[in-house]
């Protein structure tokens, strides 16, 4: 086959998905061909444990238009995202999961509300079907994600969207280890509607998002995207310093009523609170610009590549 400019590609992230990648593949082709001749699908093998590369590997070899992207190791959802953004040569890009909870079905609704003139349009999942306690994990993550970060996310909106190659771009230019492609989307800004979709039920298999794992990737973003956290402490130093001095006054009163008898507890009790906190607010600020040079020095790879077919 010829080589061809994609006019769009599909990003979808691959994990102990074996069971799924032909019905994905098969369901992608059909929506992507009632758009347009001129596409790509671009499946990322995130180093799962089971035969999903073998799977990704022969429909590579069937059809070109289908690029495989098997990383070195586990780097994470998101980091095998970027992966396919580093690799997508279309105007229009869509990213979107495995699980077939993402529908296939609803990519030609995205585009055609894209044509509008939003440059990115988000499907809001209105109805999950995901089990109870998912969706209460869900709400939880996102409320102490938006909380601590002071970006507000939305439980209902997760990676499934299309976005212009000129949201893309900038993405790319992102220096950021954790590429958390949520966040990534907010930063960038641009033109943004959502767009409510069907949410279908998970055929096989289960979320590998657990407590412990959602916790530590809230713990993560908030260090890469925001100081917030360290804004808190700063003020919480501060706190402490104004309880401390209005303590101090107390017991100035206090000793000067005659009411305190023994000899230099006043003045040890004001000095440990107030130099507590002066000690907090001081480790708060130096946070602040330790959080600012980890950031610009970290320059590890978000992902490495072992394999690329038709790339």
């Amino acid at each position: 086959m010829e080589s061809f400019q994609p006019h769009l590609t599909v990003i979808s992230p691959v994990y102990h998905a074996e069971s799924l990648v032909d019905e994905l593949i098969e369901r992608l082709i059909l929506s992507l061909a009632a758009l347009t001749e001129h596409y790509e699908i671009i499946l990322v093998e995130d180093g799962g444990k089971d035969g999903s590369w073998k799977k990704i590997e022969q429909h590579c070899l069937i059809n070109r238009r289908i690029q495989g992207i098997l990383l070195s190791r586990n780097f994470g959802q998101h980091a095998a995202i970027a992966a396919g953004l580093e690799a997508a040569q279309g105007e229009w890009v869509v990213v979107m999961d495995c699980d077939l909870q993402d529908r296939p079905e609803e990519i030609p609704r995205l585009y055609r509300k894209a044509q509008e003139g939003h440059e990115i349009v988000l499907a809001s999942r209105i109805q999950r079907q995901d089990q109870k306690h998912i969706q209460y994990l869900s709400k939880f993550f996102y409320r102490f994600l938006s909380r601590l970060s002071g970006t507000s996310y939305d439980n209902t909106i997760a990676n499934f969207g299309i976005y212009h190659r000129t949201v893309i771009d900038p993405m790319l230019r992102l220096q950021n280890s954790l590429r958390y492609f949520p966040s990534m989307v907010n930063w960038v800004g641009f033109q943004k509607t959502t767009l409510p979709v069907e949410h279908a039920e998970r055929p096989k298999g289960k979320s590998s998002y657990s407590l412990r794992k959602k916790f530590r990737l809230a713990c993560d973003i908030l260090l890469s995207y925001s100081d917030k956290p360290l804004r808190l402490i700063v003020g919480f130093g501060a706190s402490v310093s104004l309880i401390a001095f209005s303590l101090a006054i107390y017991i100035v009163y206090r000793f000067l009523q005659g009411k305190i008898f023994v000899l230099g507890y006043a003045s040890l009790a004001i000095e440990i609170a107030f130099f507590s906190g002066v000690i907090i607010s001081v480790l708060g600020i130096l946070g602040l610009y330790i959080g600012k040079i980890f950031e610009s020095s970290n320059a590890k790879p978000a992902f490495l590549i072992r394999k690329k077919i038709n790339g």
